[in-house]
């Protein structure tokens, strides 16, 4: 069934021309010229048979019908604009992804790439959430989260991303020097640690146990880097450091002493579609360098 309803444009016209008592004021208001607003009102009243202003001189005046008609469609506007508004905001938020991230693999990673998936994407805004230590994502505010695979993730959906092998990296000027004269970076609450190590490339390592501790693997790099002492990292993070020559990795790379990424998401809830556009482009990228 048909519907008869003027026009959206004669409604705005006729709102503001009620407002401000004036066709010169609503054109300006409008982006119009002050003819659009008279053509628009004439058409609204040829369209109602209603005559909504009068004119007195270079002035108008609202009619009783016409002040009426005026204030019932400036409530109808209203609701309309405050609906829209209301749908766009929900849209946004669907487009907009929380996602928990490790630091030093969101900085030396996964930001990098984020320029592609925008390209790819540009409606999906992209939040991340700095996440060092296990948690839950079911009692988080989080669509999903880049992390370390571990058994902390109860009824949790966990897609595999990539594993990365750790190694042994130092000043260039600190390669040379043996063994058991190196001085040992740690990092904080790591799987992974110095007596593993030396255990498993039977290298002579001194007191694996001493030495300074950090707490991401960004800052093992850089004092590393600084010459302080060997660090233990995810090769991904520094193979631009070690190609430049900023860091030196003397020591052998064991195959055994590996991190393990993971996504991991909420299998039962219901997702944005968005998430699921990201979720692909994560695992492709994950099968590349």
């Amino acid at each position: 069934m048909s519907r008869r309803l003027p026009s959206t444009a004669a409604l705005l016209a006729l709102e503001a021309a009620a407002r401000h008592q004036s066709f010169a004021r609503a054109a300006q208001e409008l982006s119009l010229s002050e003819g659009a607003i008279s053509r628009q009102i004439a058409k609204l009243e040829d369209f109602l048979g209603v005559r909504l202003f009068h004119r007195v001189g270079n002035r108008v005046e609202l009619s009783t019908a016409g002040a009426g008609y005026a204030t019932q469609m400036r409530t109808l506007l209203a609701d309309i604009e405050r609906h829209t508004r209301q749908l766009t905001q929900r849209a946004r938020a669907d487009s907009a992804l929380e996602i928990g991230v490790l630091p030093t693999l969101a900085s030396r990673w996964l930001i990098p790439r984020l320029v592609h998936f925008r390209q790819l994407h540009p409606d999906i805004q992209i939040n991340l959430r700095e996440r060092t230590q296990p948690f839950s994502l079911a009692d988080s505010e989080l669509h999903a989260a880049i992390h370390h695979a571990h058994l902390d993730w109860p009824g949790m959906q966990v897609q595999a991303l990539f594993e990365e092998p750790l190694i042994a990296v130092c000043h260039p000027q600190l390669a040379a020097r043996p063994a058991g004269q190196m001085p040992l970076l740690h990092k904080h609450e790591s799987s992974f640690g110095w007596a593993r190590y030396a255990e498993l490339s039977a290298l002579a390592l001194a007191h694996t146990d001493q030495g300074p501790v950090y707490d991401r693997y960004a800052l093992l790099i850089e004092a590393a880097k600084a010459g302080i002492g060997m660090a233990l990292v995810p090769r991904r993070y520094v193979e631009q450091d070690l190609a430049d020559g900023r860091l030196s990795a003397p020591w052998p790379v064991l195959a055994e002493l590996a991190e393990r990424y993971v996504l991991v998401t909420r299998p039962n809830a219901e997702s944005p579609p968005a998430l699921a556009l990201f979720q692909a482009w994560l695992l492709e990228q994950s099968a590349t360098r």
